[in-house]
């Protein structure tokens, strides 16, 4: 098709960065598109593990393209913004981290402080300050961890809770006692058997529903550690109990 001189344009950002999350996107989304019914087969761990990282690069590529496109176009006082672009950023990395710890790489030794994990997972999940309560235990705050996953584990936990917990409040504990460090979320949902049932599954979903949970469970048994579940007066609650190390 010709564009006549008075036909509008679409204006699109321009620019290194805006083009860069655009393509970026574009990878992502022609990578967890469904095939159709009758191509669906049932995925390979190393397949599995693909879409997981897709589905879960997509919340924050989206919100980085949408960012990127208006920096020129707001004033220069919007510390928020800025904020965002690095809440963004760190969530990317964190996927980086542990794409490069699940597929092989050798372990990093030192690792970071798990108060410094929770708290970049709780800034990448996009769950408002106001709707979590975090309780964190001294002891585990400094529990030193050197595999990227445990981040991506609560990052999804949190991620789960904001897009479909209906703004119900969440309440996280991280505790550590006995070579333990567990990892305790509670939230009163509406249908918590459609939660669990993606942490029963033992193979992956064949499209994205449910593959962030089933990426939790994945990580969690892989790192050596449970993942159980409870219904109780106050809500679902999903406990995460991994060896400390």
């Amino acid at each position: 098709m010709t564009l006549g001189p008075d036909t509008p344009r679409t204006q699109r950002p321009s620019g290194l960065l805006p083009d860069l999350a655009r393509v970026v996107r574009d990878h992502v989304v022609r990578a967890t598109r469904r095939r159709r019914p009758e191509q669906e087969l049932p995925p390979t761990p190393e397949t599995a593990l693909l879409r997981a990282m897709c589905h879960d690069m997509r919340s924050p590529l989206a919100s980085l393209e949408a960012l990127l496109g208006t920096l020129d176009r707001v004033p220069a006082d919007r510390p928020e913004l800025l904020e965002l672009a690095r809440a963004q950023t760190a969530h990317l990395s964190s996927m980086l981290r542990t794409a490069d710890a699940t597929g092989g790489a050798t372990r990093r030794t030192g690792g970071r402080l798990l108060g410094d994990v929770v708290r970049a997972a709780v800034s990448a999940s996009g769950l408002p300050a106001g709707q979590l309560c975090l309780a964190l235990q001294d002891r585990a705050a400094d529990v030193r961890v050197a595999d990227a996953r445990v981040q991506r584990i609560l990052t999804n936990l949190l991620e789960n809770a904001h897009r479909h917990g209906d703004g119900a409040p969440v309440v996280l504990a991280v505790t550590s006692r006995g070579g333990v460090v567990r990892l305790s979320l509670t939230q009163d949902v509406a249908h918590p058997h459609r939660v669990v049932q993606y942490l029963r599954r033992d193979v992956p979903p064949v499209d994205l529903t449910g593959l962030g949970l089933w990426s939790v469970q994945r990580h969690t048994h892989d790192l050596g550690g449970t993942v159980v579940w409870a219904v109780t007066g106050a809500g679902l609650t999903l406990r995460v109990d991994l060896p400390d190390r």
